[in-house]
């Protein structure tokens, strides 16, 4: 069986990914497992090009979470996606650290015929209006999908990953490609939102 990350070992100490590459010019590019480290849990490990830990989610429950915190590698919450209740369309608010006042930002499902490619909005709720800050559009299912800002320039993808030799692992082991104008546990966040809209 191919490997899924290099390094067997996780580093003890790790800065977050988005303090080691501020103002870094070249894409940041992930090995996202859809599996967590622990036993019998549901989630995602997250690998950057050097084989460290960067990200994990770990559920103890299987199925669509109303609450799910991304770590960093030593288990430190830095971002909280939770469920909309009581909300006619498929929304959900991402708040930073474990907090749940003022969410950041609200991702909602795209329910419409006329655009059968965008999959979801990202929007920021100001003072007076609803400003999209992110498109994400193709299919997450196949693990090709691209965000685009709102200047429309990709941002982040999710490709599938071939091993060494062109072996496919398989769509619980993908690529996360983040460009520098997003924060890498943001376009994280926006694959935790889209594995519970689409899984």
């Amino acid at each position: 069986m191919a490997k899924v990350y290099p390094n067997a070992v996780v580093p003890h100490i790790l800065q977050p990914l988005s303090s080691t590459v501020s103002g870094a010019c070249n894409p940041i590019v992930l090995t996202v497992w859809k599996k967590s480290l622990l036993f019998n849990c549901h989630g995602f490990t997250v690998f950057d090009s050097n084989g460290n830990l960067v990200y994990r989610v770990d559920n103890y429950a299987a199925g669509t979470k109303a609450e799910i915190v991304l770590m960093d590698a030593a288990g430190r919450s830095l971002l909280t996606v939770r469920r909309k209740r009581l909300s006619l369309l498929d929304n959900w608010q991402v708040y930073d650290g474990d907090t749940a006042v003022n969410h950041r930002f609200t991702v909602t499902k795209h329910l419409t015929l006329l655009n059968k490619k965008s999959l979801a909005h990202v929007s920021i709720t100001g003072s007076k209006m609803k400003k999209v800050i992110y498109e994400i559009e193709g299919s997450y299912t196949q693990r090709s999908c691209v965000v685009y800002d709102d200047k429309r320039r990709h941002v982040a993808e999710i490709k599938r990953k071939e091993a060494v030799g062109g072996v496919r692992l398989g769509g619980d082991v993908f690529r996360l490609t983040v460009q520098p104008e997003i924060d890498p546990a943001v376009a994280m966040a926006l694959v935790i939102v889209l594995n519970q809209m689409f899984q």
